[in-house]
């Protein structure tokens, strides 16, 4: 996997997340109760989430990303 795409994909999945945290605070000042759009959305947003983290950790013990200098002993 290029490291480019690597960015995107986590740019993307960030997004989505944001979006629906936005959303779902729009849809709790609009509805006031009355609906479940807020539920649905911050539903999604806590499912990116997991979703985000269990694909980093995958990608971490997989070896298509390096965290930069984690568990290394400081140089000097």
């Amino acid at each position: 996997m290029g490291g480019s795409f690597k960015a995107l994909l986590i740019g993307g999945f960030l997004l989505l997340i944001v979006w629906h945290l936005g959303a779902g605070l729009y849809y709790m000042l609009v509805d006031k109760g009355s609906g479940k759009r807020t539920v649905n959305s911050l539903t999604w947003r806590i499912g990116l989430s997991i979703l985000l983290v269990v694909l980093l950790l995958l990608g971490i013990h997989m070896g298509w990303i390096t965290p930069h200098n984690v568990g290394q002993p400081a140089p000097g």
